[in-house]
């Protein structure tokens, strides 16, 4: 209404403008008191993370509201209510005013200025944390307001998980994750709550470049060597049989920036979202931070442009320099590393996601190729983006047409990375280059509100290990275990903040973690617990073979280690207990 002309303030066009809104708004306010009252009946809270978690699982949400209520009579309530609303209003002649009314410009640009300064003010500077000073969280929780609430946790990602998971005492679970984490050859290097410990290597040790690329949304179960008969990934397969294949490994999540997060953090995931999007997540002791504690150069290329899930501010503040398809130039990041636009004129082809494989994988060799003529390893986080819907590829690549579905694009995958070791095997620096290839997270994963097993298997494997005959290692991993495993295979020492642990050592206890953005699954062997918001928790015997997850009364021991896992993740990062600072 500032810049609408005054003399239009009793036509057809404004009334009809300001009923609809109105009566929109009057809904949603509606709406949110009446969802707000279900939801803390369920969760005892304001909104929170769990609520923005409903938007995003809409079938599944959709569906479960609509079997616990009456949808089609509250719905019918809220519109009769609305209308009420409206006829009170109408009644009462406020719309009148309205229409009739004359203000001038001035005024009303004092009153918009006035309300955006309340705005901003509000978004910016006002935490929603403020309105937690009572040791009471009930008292803290009704001192919020609902809709801010919603808002404050789409912005910071995360469900409190004091206050809404099953806990343990602090030293009880830091004690459980010490012992777990303890190996011969390591030592810690406080006694507080703490994980920080250093591993001892071998008296020589391997210093050569890596080069990890990522692949989106990808499945095991694409690859032949994991019983698939499409033939979709014969590169992949081949180079399989020619690796260190981890053939039962499981990612964290179902999201990329899960994905990110457990390889290159080795931590558990914590509800909400991944920490590549919270605040305070900079200058933690990631996997690239020992790289440069070797004197590697670290970088993160990424197809797209890496504002996107907060990624370039992510791996810009933890060292890492940025290699991606910078497309807006409007938007001003805030971080320390530098940050390198893939060249237009190298770009063949690109959709929605970014450019194809092939143009990401060619930048690739381009910086590996200026690192190696100046003379320092380095150390490459690649992530592609081609096998992800609109699942377009160069044409004339592969025989199913680009843009006909998630099986030619995984197939275009596998050709792009035949098409990057064909340019480099003949280059000066690959005998001394380590490839390691893993999944992200599996397809069609994301958008599931429950845990399914196996839907979190997920391939990786080491290619091009000096000294190293292929060989497969079978025991059941995480993601957060690649790179622990890798630095025993180089035999490095160093100073450890990650959960990760060496698949190959004799210790090892096989063991996984797998999530949502709400529940927290933690396995060994056979034995599933999963834990949940209302302090909820769940155990399982899980059958591999037939995928199913049998309700089975497990150890209160047991369900300890699950919970101390996460419990102490979580006390990690809240406390800044990740930062690099805390390794001394």
């Amino acid at each position: 209404m500032l810049l609408f002309p005054q003399k239009y303030n009793n036509s057809l066009l404004n009334r009809v403008i300001t009923f609809i809104c109105f009566t929109i708004a009057v809904l949603i306010l509606l709406f949110s008191f009446f969802a707000e009252i279900t939801f803390w009946q369920e969760f005892e809270s304001r909104f929170n993370f769990i609520a923005v978690d409903y938007l995003i699982y809409t079938y599944e949400v959709v569906n479960n509201i609509n079997e616990s209520y009456p949808l089609p009579l509250l719905i019918t309530a809220m519109l009769i209510m609305a209308s009420l609303v409206f006829l009170f209003f109408y009644k009462r002649q406020y719309f009148t005013y309205n229409f009739t009314g004359s203000t001038s410009f001035l005024q009303r640009c004092t009153v918009f200025f006035g309300l955006l300064f309340i705005s901003i003010t509000y978004a910016f500077f006002i935490d929603n944390s403020l309105a937690e000073k009572s040791e009471n969280r009930y008292q803290n929780e009704l001192s919020k307001s609902g809709i801010y609430s919603f808002f404050s946790a789409y912005k910071n990602n995360e469900i409190n998980y004091e206050h809404f998971y099953k806990l343990i005492d602090n030293q009880e679970a830091f004690n459980i994750v010490r012992n777990d984490l303890h190996e011969s050859n390591s030592h810690f290097l406080s006694k507080d709550f703490s994980i920080s410990r250093k591993i001892e290597g071998a008296d020589s040790y391997e210093k050569p470049n890596v080069i990890m690329i990522t692949l989106e949304s990808f499945s095991a179960d694409f690859m032949k060597i994991f019983g698939s008969n499409q033939n979709l990934t014969p590169i992949l397969d081949s180079l399989a049989n020619r690796s260190i294949l981890f053939t039962n490994m499981y990612a964290t999540g179902t999201r990329t920036v899960r994905g990110m997060e457990a390889l290159s953090l080795a931590v558990p995931p914590t509800p909400g979202n991944s920490i590549v999007r919270r605040k305070e997540n900079n200058n933690l002791t990631t996997v690239g931070s020992i790289f440069s504690q070797k004197g590697y150069d670290t970088s993160f290329l990424y197809g797209g442009d890496g504002y996107f899930d907060n990624m370039n501010k992510y791996f810009g503040n933890n060292g890492y320099t940025i290699v991606d398809r910078k497309r807006n130039s409007f938007v001003e990041e805030d971080y320390q590393s530098p940050r390198i636009p893939i060249d237009e004129k190298n770009i063949t082809f690109e959709n929605a996601w970014g450019v194809c494989d092939e143009n990401l994988y060619d930048q690739v060799i381009k910086q590996a190729d200026q690192k190696f003529a100046v003379g320092k390893p380095f150390y490459d986080f690649v992530m592609n983006t081609s096998n992800h819907r609109p699942y377009t590829y160069p044409d004339g690549k592969i025989n199913i047409p680009s843009g006909s579905g998630r099986e030619g694009a995984v197939k275009y995958t596998d050709y792009a990375i035949g098409q990057f070791f064909k340019k480099i095997k003949n280059k000066p620096w690959y005998k001394n280059t380590i490839v390691v290839i893993v999944a992200d997270h599996c397809a069609s994963s994301a958008g599931k509100n429950d845990i399914d097993v196996q839907k979190y298997h997920i391939p990786a494997m080491v290619i091009n290990v000096n000294n190293k005959e292929p060989f497969r290692i079978d025991k059941m991993c995480s993601q957060i275990d690649l790179y622990p495993t890798l630095f025993s295979l180089l035999g490095w020492t160093y100073n450890s903040n990650l959960y990760g642990k060496n698949v190959l050592s004799d210790t090892y206890t096989p063991r996984i973690y797998v999530s949502t953005y709400q529940k927290l699954g933690y396995m060994e062997g056979n034995k599933l617990v999963i834990l949940g918001p209302q302090q909820k928790t769940e155990t399982y015997l899980y059958d591999k073979v037939t995928n199913k997850q049998n309700p089975e009364i497990l150890s209160e021991q047991y369900v300890k280690k699950a919970i101390a896992n996460y419990q102490t993740a979580y006390y990690l990062f809240k406390n800044n207990g990740l930062k690099q600072r805390s390794i001394k």
